[in-house]
């Protein structure tokens, strides 16, 4: 198991350059709200920094940055997961997505809307609506993350008619850990690699 190394004030300084001062948190009243998800846990677990890009880019930028730093990195979306999926056990950067919260496309044509990670359920619920579309899932909290619906499969009573989160997922824009940004599948099912 890899050994992780603190946090810095150079690597917070670092963060800063990345993302604005304004969205790097590091005083202890501000991360504590970091510190834990809807999961009933003994104690929380208070993140060294809170980091909140707002795109891809940045969000590569600190991902390079954190491991080449060797400093564990738990992201995070509205925090109202149950699996502990957003709880930073090992302290490091606590990478928040709240703020790349926007819709980018609804196509009614094919059906398909493109949302980036922050975007909550209730936000696109509303979108696709006004358009007269519907979004059929449900997991039981309108202020949940899509990302974090994604990232956990996310179902909910509505699964049993519907299916999970995968079956409506098409493609993704995803940051490996190195910082490499990669694009998989389309907004077609089937797409000219083959079925997405």
């Amino acid at each position: 198991m890899t050994k992780f190394k603190p946090v810095t004030k150079r690597l917070v300084e670092e963060l800063s350059l990345i993302v604005g001062r304004e969205n790097v948190l590091t005083r202890p009243e501000e991360r504590e709200a970091y510190s834990h998800d809807e999961t009933p846990i003994p104690r929380p677990h208070l993140p060294d920094v809170v980091v909140k890009p707002e795109n891809a880019a940045a969000v590569a930028r600190v991902l390079a940055l954190a491991n080449e730093a060797h400093v564990p990195v738990t992201p995070r979306g509205a925090g109202t997961g149950l699996s502990g999926g957003a709880v930073p056990i090992f302290g490091g950067i606590l990478l928040s997505l709240e703020k790349m919260n926007r819709i980018k496309e609804i196509d009614e044509d094919n059906f398909i809307a493109v949302a980036e990670p922050g975007v909550t359920l209730d936000d696109l619920y509303q979108a696709v609506e006004s358009q007269g579309l519907y979004y059929p899932l449900y997991p039981g909290e309108k202020s949940a993350h899509i990302g974090g619906n994604v990232a956990t499969n996310a179902g909910g009573m509505r699964a049993v008619k519907y299916g999970v989160t995968r079956n409506f997922v098409l493609g993704l824009e995803a940051v490996l850990a190195s910082g490499q940004i990669i694009r998989t599948g389309g907004k077609f099912v089937k797409c000219s690699t083959a079925y997405c």
